[in-house]
């Protein structure tokens, strides 16, 4: 007797059936997983493939996943802001609450002409702004060589290699914007923010890279050391949109207004504080 063969959509049930302990979003992640493995859109997986023969590759991403993988490194691309970008554990995922930052940023200075972005990662933030600001340059850093490599790669998928160039830059390191061609009308930064004491979700704990999420005991240390820099890098006019944790508003609008920058704070889609406008202070 042979064996049964399931479906695509019996499989995604015994998926989902086996993620539930792992994720609050199992039924998603499988049909996403499924939708890799068929290497089609989730839309399509829905509407044409449900009754044909799982793929043999679908289990092993199931099981990565059950060991608390992310989908997004498991399939290797996250949309943001309505585009794709390829993405490993050399960077961290974008998250749709950072699109109220490239939102921010957009409203602020809609005619900025040159970019900043600190701590680039993916590109994300810097290349969703420079999709919708076709006037505009812009220079992503980051202290990672692999970060910047994948920043570079999403880059050329997006057709934007030709006005965004990374470059490798630590903001604790001395003299390290002497080289990029300052000042900016826009600043975007989305630093490392995590208290060292709290505990992650072992997803994000166990496979995005810590040096993009710690900074230390209160989780200010990066704001610390990158805010005052900001008025330096800021053109007249110009604004630095910062992403902050939602419970760190207050102290970071301190640290800016120690360093003579005004602020003005958005929230995100669950009203959470989410991201600081600086502007030099009038």
């Amino acid at each position: 007797m042979t064996a049964h063969t399931p479906t695509v959509g019996e499989a995604i049930r015994e998926a989902a059936q086996r993620l539930a302990e792992t994720s609050d979003t199992a039924r998603l992640d499988a049909e996403v997983l499924m939708a890799h493995a068929l290497g089609c859109s989730r839309s399509s997986l829905l509407l044409a493939h449900m009754r044909d023969a799982a793929p043999p590759d679908f289990a092993p991403l199931v099981e990565r996943r059950a060991a608390h993988e992310p989908v997004a490194y498991i399939t290797g691309h996250q949309e943001f802001f309505g585009l794709p970008f390829a993405v490993g554990p050399e960077v961290l995922i974008p998250r749709g609450d950072s699109e109220v930052l490239v939102e921010a940023a957009l409203a602020a200075r809609p005619d900025a002409r040159t970019v900043l972005d600190c701590g680039t990662g993916s590109g994300a933030l810097l290349l969703a702004v420079l999709a919708n600001l076709p006037e505009a340059r812009g220079t992503g850093i980051d202290s990672s060589p692999s970060a910047l490599a994948k920043a570079a790669e999403n880059a050329a998928s997006l057709g934007l290699t030709q006005r965004a160039r990374m470059v490798a830059a630590d903001w604790h390191v001395p003299g390290w914007a002497d080289a990029l061609g300052g000042p900016f009308d826009l600043i975007l930064a989305n630093p490392p923010y995590v208290e060292t004491t709290i505990a992650l979700d072992r997803s994000v704990a166990e496979y995005e890279p810590a040096s993009a999420l710690y900074s230390g005991e209160l989780g200010l240390d990066d704001y610390r050391v990158l805010v005052p820099q900001l008025p330096l890098l800021l053109a007249p006019g110009g604004a630095a949109l910062v992403e902050i944790g939602h419970q760190q508003a207050e102290a970071v609008a301190a640290i800016g207004a120690g360093s003579g920058l005004s602020s003005r704070l958005h929230r995100d889609l669950g009203n959470r504080p989410r991201v600081l406008e600086f502007s030099t202070a009038e």
